[in-house]
């Protein structure tokens, strides 16, 4: 009530960006300030992301496919993160949406490495909640084909594929688990690190996210190895390497190759550092909801 109070009673905005998970705010910022000034972020739907956990089955459907449509519905604008995600969105609400990447904020590029990759081993992160879509099951098997290669593994976050990835990894020696590190550690650990690890799953939706990793890790100064996936390779082009989904095989491989060759590590820090910068800056990323605004309202 706060909320609405203080909302009432200040001036009145020119739009109102709902944010990240915000199906059931929308309706209140429709209800306050109308859908004309209403901005969504739908940068997750509740029925594909309960999809690729292996929820949301049975009755649960077609109640959470109504929720997004009813989210969608209240927005004058629907802000995704990739065309893929735009082209799924219910034919009636493409018009609407706008495709921002999700980029990295400040506090990562602040982290950005300036020393030559170090001796070995090569340094790997992988940070996440350890969901199907991130693929951490394919990561911990790579890992165990790394027991004799001089790699050195941190696994950041806890989740539904926990264990079965800590058990993928085996009695692997040199890889650190950690349940958890506060946001505002996160960068600086992360940038300690010479590769820093996307995604692997194979699911659909895996399908058609970059996920905030590979920004913040490019951000950090890592060099960024994730899947094989058309909306990666348009946002990140030949910043990064690339191993097919679901391939643990192809991912040791590459981590080998790389702690083998620092000269081409060393390159691919340097091109994933030159493409956050040039690219995926919060200045950046906004650009096209900015232009997208500026038509709805015609303002220049």
């Amino acid at each position: 009530m706060r909320l609405v109070r203080g909302a009432l009673r200040g001036p009145r905005p020119d739009v109102v960006v709902v944010g990240y998970l915000g199906h059931f705010d929308v309706h209140l910022a429709r209800l306050l300030f109308g859908r004309r000034r209403v901005v969504l972020d739908h940068l997750v739907g509740a029925a594909d992301t309960a999809r690729d956990r292996q929820l949301g089955r049975g009755l649960w459907k077609p109640v959470l496919r109504a929720v997004d449509a009813a989210a969608l519905g209240a927005a004058r604008i629907v802000v995704v993160d990739t065309e893929e995600h735009r082209e799924a969105l219910p034919a009636r609400f493409r018009a609407r949406a706008v495709v921002v990447p999700v980029g990295a904020p400040e506090a990562w590029f602040k982290h950005g490495q300036a020393e030559e990759p170090g001796p070995e081993p090569l340094r790997v992160v992988f940070y996440g909640l350890f969901t199907p879509l991130q693929g951490a099951t394919t990561i911990g098997t790579a890992i165990a084909r790394l027991a004799d290669a001089p790699v050195a593994v941190t696994m950041i976050g806890d989740g539904q594929d926990k264990a079965a990835t800590v058990g993928n990894a085996g009695d692997a020696a040199d890889v650190t688990w950690l349940d958890w590190v506060p946001a505002a550690e996160l960068p600086a650990l992360v940038a300690e690190h010479d590769v820093c690890l996307g995604i692997f799953g194979t699911s659909q939706k895996a399908l058609r996210v970059v996920p905030n990793k590979v920004y913040q890790g490019a951000a950090a100064g890592c060099a960024v190895v994730t899947s094989d996936t058309p909306p990666q390779r348009h946002a990140l082009g030949e910043a990064v390497r690339y191993v097919p989904p679901g391939d643990p095989e192809a991912l040791a491989a590459v981590l080998r190759e790389l702690a083998d060759d620092r000269e081409q590590l060393r390159r691919l820090r340097e091109a994933a550092t030159r493409a956050a910068h040039e690219r995926f800056t919060p200045e950046r990323v906004v650009q096209p909801l900015l232009a997208k605004l500026a038509g709805a309202t015609g303002r220049k």
